[in-house]
């Protein structure tokens, strides 16, 4: 998400390393192209027009103008700008209400609304330890129930079951005193969405909406639809009571407009963005810590944080152990910690909140490609658990079998082989004093991510 915006806004204050001061010709220069690289980033008219005004009215200051270090001083500017446009910090759900607190969900057809019911369940049970039952409200759409149903069920979540047949008021009422009778802590309510807003869809949300009075009435929007999901979120804020907004897709959207926008057009802050499609890929929405992405700061706390989720420690410490026991780093404990890698969101999610990532060339990025590692995940896959153990006893003929049960070629095989060698010598420095900083400093250039086999300049080994 925000890599348009983010190259650009680099671009633009990168011009200003050259000059010894801002002035106001070079200030109102480098605004000019900051409010292009907004637009184009598809953020609304307005809301650009009024972030160059307010960066304006700072920049023009005498201490700004004085500063030593022009290209510095205008992102700190910009970040305190983009901080403040999002909203400042993240807003979290409002769950002090009797048990069940009811959530509402609200959103067009095909925003990822259901799946974000879900998403949020899990997120709910494992982040707050919170007892969750979904209901589906949406009578129009049979697919919609069984949908729910299952996702449901992935989620760990309890769920009550309704029919295409049934009052969506009587719906919402019963769920709702089911997780009463079980003591459930949170009821989620999924409800119809259409492909456009119309007044029987509105009328039905606030007819439900009145008979539930929920705590939480949170609007689901497809991040990808840019400036359209600004606006249908001030449609339906005009409507409803809404209490957020969740971004869905967010981790396909390269612009970033509506991120920027809706908060400023809507008054509603974004509380969650989802960022992928596996059931636990949704994330809170840290304003600083987007702004810190957008302008290649990195985002280290998001990035512990998904660590401390999905980082399995006791497999973790099984293989330190193993490594002190003398014991050699093998293919399968390299395909388990490719498989830590996926969890975390991939190469990409991970060197997405490194800081500098978005100043390196393109042809450094692109070998950070996350097919690289289902490339190498199904060569190991293709491998007999033997070989896995002792990959240094391949023969030509394995290679061969191997890299067709793989759709590789031997070539990639050998090549596969060949770093995994090197970062076997350097694993096994783990267990000598001083080990993981000598091993951070010889995987330079020999991890077998990148196309080149190597790691970009200026990472933090």
């Amino acid at each position: 998400m925000f890599n348009h915006l983010s190259e650009r806004l680099n671009k633009v204050i990168k011009n200003l390393t050259g000059q010894g001061r801002l002035t106001e010709a070079n200030i109102k220069d480098t605004l000019r192209d900051i409010r292009v690289a907004l637009l184009e980033a598809d953020v609304a008219l307005p809301v650009a027009n009024d972030f160059i005004a307010h960066i304006q009215d700072k920049a023009i200051g005498k201490e700004v103008i004085e500063s030593l270090s022009p290209g510095q001083a205008l992102i700190k500017l910009v970040h305190t700008e983009l901080v403040t446009l999002m909203g400042e910090y993240n807003e979290a759900l409002n769950l002090k209400a009797a048990a069940p607190a009811v959530i509402l969900m609200a959103g067009l057809q095909g925003s990822g609304k259901t799946t974000t019911v879900a998403k949020l369940a899990r997120h709910l049970q494992d982040k707050h330890k919170k007892s969750v039952l979904l209901a589906s409200a949406d009578i129009y759409r049979p697919a919609a129930i069984e949908q729910l149903k299952v996702l449901a069920d992935a989620a760990g979540a309890a769920f009550f079951p309704s029919t295409t047949s049934d009052d969506p008021i009587a719906i919402v009422k019963n769920a709702i005193q089911q997780a009463k009778n079980k003591v459930i802590d949170v009821v989620i309510l999924d409800t119809a969405g259409r492909l456009h807003i119309d007044d029987a869809m509105m009328d039905e949300i606030k007819r439900l909406h009145a008979a539930i009075n929920p705590i939480e009435t949170l609007f689901v929007v497809d991040s990808m639809t840019g400036q359209d999901a600004a606006n249908t979120a001030k449609a339906f804020h005009d409507a409803l009571p809404l209490t957020g907004i969740i971004l869905t897709k967010a981790d396909g959207d390269a612009r970033g407009g509506a991120a920027l926008s809706i908060r400023h057009l809507t008054g509603k802050p974004i509380k969650f963005m989802g960022v992928g499609e596996k059931i636990d890929a949704l994330e809170a929405f840290h304003p600083d810590r987007i702004a810190s992405r957008i302008l290649g700061m990195g985002d280290i706390l998001t990035l512990v944080e998904e660590a401390e989720r999905h980082f399995d420690q006791s497999k973790a410490e099984k293989l330190v152990k193993k490594m002190k026991k003398g014991k050699t780093f093998d293919l399968e404990d390299f395909r388990e910690q490719l498989k830590q890698i996926h969890n975390m969101g991939g190469v990409m999610g991970i060197m997405s909140k490194l800081p500098g990532m978005n100043q390196l060339p393109p042809n450094v990025k692109e070998q950070f490609n996350d097919k690289k590692i289902t490339q190498i995940e199904s060569i190991i896959n293709s491998m007999t658990p033997k070989e896995r153990r002792f990959p240094d006893l391949i023969r030509n003929s394995q290679k061969r079998r191997i890299a067709l049960g793989s759709g590789t070629t031997v070539q990639v095989i050998n090549q596969l082989l060949k770093q995994f060698s090197q970062m076997k010598k350097m694993m096994g420095k783990m267990s000598k004093k001083g080990g993981m900083m000598k091993l951070m400093r010889g995987m330079q250039g020999k991890f077998p991510f990148g196309g080149g086999g190597s790691l970009p300049p200026g990472m933090p080994f």
